[in-house]
């Protein structure tokens, strides 16, 4: 019944004009201590004179007040800015009455206008004194009945500097959590063992499990505006292991009017943890590479393609074709343009397998620009099911980019994936089948061919963090393959921009690869999550180790055996050098390969593969023994 009194109370603000009449009330008590004092507490001085006085001052004050709007700031609230304001018409009050006390000296006004110099200068130092005690005496009642109604929590503050003050302000600050700061870490040796306002400065090797028994802390809040991706990494994953939350300042670019809120300090998030900066593209040829242009997209509905198509809509593209097999998927896509009011779009449900059906696709709109997205991407299933992976990935490939030649497309972009390089796997070998198809159609037709290999994308359809999400939602155990299994990781909106970026830089024949920094391990990954969703590894969800699966690498590349790399003008993309093959033969087995039927078996269809990636090796799949047959 308290609190909600209390919240309802937090929520209300007292009018403005009672908050003036509180001021002159304080500055005619100043008046007549001002007195006391001055006649060193006696009534030496005719009260009665004061009191005549009184209606004076208080018309002084309130046009003083008035003119610095001291009055309109929100008491429970008061801060530095206040307090220059209060401090201003202090000093214009007092200004008024000596200038008043002047002019009556000389005009023999009136007596009661006249004040002495001693007198008006006690008074503008009691109104500092009370004016601004007043207010900060009635926030710190305000804050303190609000925060006994709350359950307290205990932080730290990562970051000794100026942000972990105003960080430190920000909390104890804000009425509507009760935060207890005990204290900050910092990695400067000099502020180690200090005290800042009076609350003592740790180093990160400092705080353990033994000192976290003592102190009892319930978050961190890292608050360093220049912190290296690296070095946050480290810290979090040193925090988490101790069990404790991790929030984290926002850039200061990012703040509300220059100001930090509570409400701005946000939890970790799986992305901050990459142990790279976020890779930013402001490129305005992208504007004229893709203006007035007719773009397909090929599994557009998929976590890459849909998140090319939200990339694009922000150019002044013609009209984008949105072409997927996915019924469901597309359309919510077709929903998500409808309710932004975008209409320039065309979702087309087609299958990438049927080449007649493409023909028209692209005899009817004419597209300039493809970006070919549709590919079937999992691993284990693709290990099984080689038959479809070649139907999709290598012939689905080809029929795109045979029309794009015949159909004089401008650009073809292929989506590839660091799996292609050196694979182990049915999956990563027919998508670098498709990535050397592309390469043998360069030069035939105008078409320029691209390609971009990155690694895995955070959040994308089917891949791990979803699956720990889910996996945490059921109570776990989180399912990691093995303990040393690492994967190079970047966010979908990145992926896509680099992707962007590759095709307006490209001019045929590329295949770009994109700096993902560190790989990240996988388990490491997984404790992370367990920690950033609120929970205890592994009190409150395990991890368990499956083992690898089939034709799953421990560590993923993104060059091949005899590659290497090219600069370009962007430091996260690089061209890689690929070694040369035999393009003619190379384009008649691919051929050739399209030719296989649903009663070729699993084998003959791999040995193929083999034969065409020769640096294509099983791990720890059936199709081992054909590596074994090629051995012998």
């Amino acid at each position: 019944m308290v609190s909600k009194l209390l919240r309802k109370i937090s929520q209300k603000y007292a009018s403005k004009w009672l908050v003036l009449l509180f001021d002159v009330i304080v500055v005619l008590f100043t008046l007549l201590a001002s007195y006391f004092i001055r006649y060193n507490f006696k009534f030496d001085f005719d009260l009665f004179d004061v009191l005549k006085q009184m209606p004076f001052v208080s018309l002084a004050a309130i046009i003083s007040f008035i003119l610095v709007g001291s009055h309109k700031g929100v008491v429970r609230y008061t801060g530095f800015r206040d307090v220059v304001n209060i401090v201003i018409g202090a000093n214009i009050l007092a200004t008024i009455l000596l200038i008043t006390t002047f002019i009556s000296r000389k005009f023999q006004i009136n007596s009661v206008l006249e004040f002495s110099g001693s007198i008006i200068y006690i008074h503008l130092l009691l109104n500092f004194l009370f004016l601004i005690g007043a207010k900060f005496f009635v926030k710190s009642v305000y804050h303190n009945l609000i925060k006994d109604s709350q359950d307290v929590k205990r932080v730290l503050i990562y970051g000794a500097g100026t942000s972990g003050l105003i960080t430190y302000d920000a909390l104890t600050n804000d009425t509507k959590t009760n935060n207890l700061v005990l204290g900050f870490i910092d990695d400067n040796s000099k502020k180690i063992g200090k005290k800042i306002n009076l609350l003592p400065v740790y180093s990160l090797e400092d705080i353990t499990k033994s000192t976290l028994e003592k102190i009892d802390i319930d978050e961190v809040i890292i608050s360093i505006q220049s912190i290296e991706p690296k070095r946050l990494l480290e810290i979090t994953t040193y925090l988490f292991g101790l069990n404790l939350k991790v929030k984290i300042v926002p850039p200061i670019q990012n703040w509300i009017d220059g100001d930090l809120s509570v409400g701005q300090i946000k939890d970790v998030k799986i992305e901050d943890l990459l142990g790279r900066a976020p890779i930013h593209i402001l490129n305005p040829e992208l504007e004229h590479e893709y203006e007035n242009k007719v773009i397909l997209i090929t599994g557009a509905a998929g976590s890459i393609g849909s998140e090319i198509t939200r990339k694009l809509s922000n150019y002044k593209y013609k009209k984008l074709i949105l072409v997927d097999i996915a019924e469901s998927p597309l359309y919510e896509l077709q929903q998500e343009f409808a309710y932004r009011d975008q209409d320039n779009f065309i979702p087309i449900i087609a299958d990438i397998k049927d080449k007649k059906r493409l023909h028209n696709i692209f005899e009817e709109y004419k597209p300039s620009i493809v970006f070919h997205a549709a590919a079937y991407k999992h691993v284990p299933l693709m290990e099984n099911n080689p038959y479809e992976a070649v139907r999709v990935n290598i012939c689905g490939t080809r029929n795109i980019a045979n029309l794009s030649v015949v159909h004089g497309i401008d650009k073809f972009v292929l989506i590839s994936t660091d799996k292609a390089v050196n694979p182990t796997n049915v999956m990563g070998a027919t998508k670098r089948i498709a990535e050397l198809y592309v390469s043998c159609l360069k030069g035939k037709g105008k078409t320029k061919f691209i390609t971009t290999r990155f690694g895995n994308v955070l959040g994308s359809n089917g891949s791990v963090i979803p699956l720990f999400k889910n996996q945490i939602e059921k109570g776990g155990p989180l399912t990691v393959t093995h303990k040393d299994i690492t994967r190079y990781f970047m966010t979908i909106p990145e992926a896509c921009q680099l992707v962007l970026e590759a095709a307006t830089m490209g001019n045929g024949g590329e295949i770009f690869v994109f700096d993902m920094g560190k790989s990240v391990k996988i388990f490491d990954l997984a404790k992370n999550m367990i920690v950033l969703s609120g929970l205890r590894y592994p009190e409150d969800i395990d991890i368990k180790f499956t083992g690898l699966r089939p034709g799953e690498k421990i560590f993923e590349e993104l060059l091949a055996d005899g590659e290497n790399t090219i600069n370009t003008y962007h430091e996260k993309i690089m061209i890689a050098r690929t070694k040369p093959f035999d393009i003619e033969k190379t384009e008649s087995s691919i051929i050739n390969l399209c030719k296989i039927s649903t009663e070729t078996s699993n084998l003959e269809i791999v040995s193929i593969i083999k034969d065409l990636v020769p640096e294509y090796i099983s791990k720890n799949s059936k199709f081992e023994i054909l590596d074994s047959l090629k051995n012998n």
